[in-house]
């Protein structure tokens, strides 16, 4: 069991929280009871995941995507006001790390992706949050690994006979850094959605491109994470994925 003001510092410390400049606020987001001895971990903080940590009598709830993103309304109606609700009647603690969890060197989604695909060397392309690795495959087994790994199947552009030993990923939403991967010569950039130009870009500059899935790329990183706590802290930890095919 422990504090939920002392894990959400150790978080915010683990995570290096004040390093970034994000989208939404990190940490502790919607506080509930004080003592946490249960956590549930999934990708984004919608009302069937918040419904079913309820269920499984959670005092937290961990999640990549959270709440008061930059730009959307400020105020507490719609879906907002039926998610926060439900999380402040259960007192169930919501805890939402965007960036720092894209970015950990050791339960960050793009780390632990490179775990799962078996890519070599993994490390980060300076200061920004694609990485990069090695690997001695073609396209078409790549793609294969991506398709074993997320469960799903990705959308693939390039020839799948081309030949890949540098690779550049991203989780999430990150097509538009496909020009980092391109900078450092890599033979493909994986990341979670794509756009329209993309493929046109892609093709024009000899790299492949594989779009695996926003959700399927960053199921990852909040598991790691909670595995740390439930291990640090002894807590109970449980993984609900809510399907998403975006």
């Amino acid at each position: 069991m422990v504090n939920n003001k002392a894990l959400a510092e150790y978080c915010d410390d683990y995570l290096s929280k004040d390093k970034f400049d994000d989208y939404c606020p990190n940490g502790l987001q919607v506080e509930g009871k004080g003592d946490i001895s249960k956590i549930i971990s999934g990708v984004s903080a919608n009302l069937d995941l918040i419904e079913r940590a309820i269920d499984e009598s959670a005092d937290a709830l961990f999640v990549h995507h959270g709440f008061f993103w930059k730009n959307e309304a400020l105020v507490l109606t719609g879906i907002k006001k039926n998610r926060i609700k439900a999380l402040l009647e259960s007192e169930i603690n919501l805890f939402a790390y965007h960036l720092p969890l894209d970015a950990h060197p050791i339960v960050g989604n793009n780390i632990q992706l490179a775990m799962r695909l078996n890519i070599q060397n993994p490390t980060p392309i300076g200061d920004t949050l694609v990485w990069q690795g090695e690997v001695n495959s073609t396209l078409a087994s790549v793609s294969q690994a991506v398709k074993k790994v997320t469960e799903r199947t990705p959308l693939v552009f390039g020839d799948d006979n081309k030949v890949i030993n540098k690779i550049a990923w991203c989780s999430g939403g990150a097509q538009s850094y496909i020009e980092h991967a391109i900078e450092i010569g890599a033979d493909c950039f994986i990341t979670g959605e794509v756009s329209e130009q993309i493929p046109a870009i892609a093709k024009e500059n000899n790299i492949a491109f594989i779009s695996a899935g926003h959700h399927a790329t960053e199921r990852y990183g909040v598991q790691a994470l909670c595995q740390h706590l439930s291990q640090k802290f002894d807590l109970k930890h449980q993984f609900i994925d809510i399907d998403n095919q975006v």
